[in-house]
């Protein structure tokens, strides 16, 4: 079985706009969305899965069913070219605190959720199911998820907007080199 990487790295990144950044440092705001419909999951097996991540097909559910939150777990200037008008990336320098946090308020939000952060795998599966794992084509992104799934079957789900509290004593916004 493979191993999951869950130990949070040191800093983590979050390529966007700036005026969604500054909303992210100042007030701690943060949009969790159902996970892309193109996550693969053909080449798993649901006895490699931890639950509730395991498998969609196992539970009746789609890789739609989790709402996420992506970042990298490094900086890369290259980074803000893959997301669409991406002008500053919000630095965490402290990825603990931050995941912490990001629980707690996911919690209240979103109570009977189960909810995990680890690294992506990429060309191969992951234990965690398909909402951590992709192709080997994006590995440059170096992904750190953070994802969600209800307990109960969910027709459907919506983006959800979670606020941590202002995050200035942990991070910082860097504008996209000239």
């Amino acid at each position: 079985m493979a191993t999951i990487d869950c130990q949070r790295p040191p800093k983590l990144y979050r390529y966007s706009g700036r005026c969604w950044l500054e909303r992210s440092l100042t007030l701690g705001e943060f949009r969790l969305r159902p996970a892309a419909d193109d996550i693969k999951h053909s080449h798993s097996h649901a006895s490699q899965h931890i639950l509730p991540f395991g498998p969609p097909a196992a539970r009746g559910a789609t890789p739609a069913s989790y709402l996420t939150l992506s970042l990298a777990k490094a900086w890369d200037d290259m980074l803000f070219d893959e997301f669409s008008g991406a002008d500053s990336c919000l630095v965490i320098h402290n990825a603990e605190e931050f995941g912490e946090r990001i629980h707690r308020a996911a919690q209240r939000a979103l109570p009977n959720w189960a909810g995990i952060d680890a690294a992506i795998s990429y060309g191969v599966p992951n234990p965690l199911g398909a909402a951590f794992s992709k192709v080997k084509q994006y590995a440059n992104q170096k992904e750190w998820l953070f994802a969600w799934r209800p307990m109960q079957a969910t027709m459907s789900l919506n983006p959800v907007v979670i606020e941590i509290g202002n995050i200035e004593g942990i991070a910082e916004l860097r504008a996209k080199a000239a």
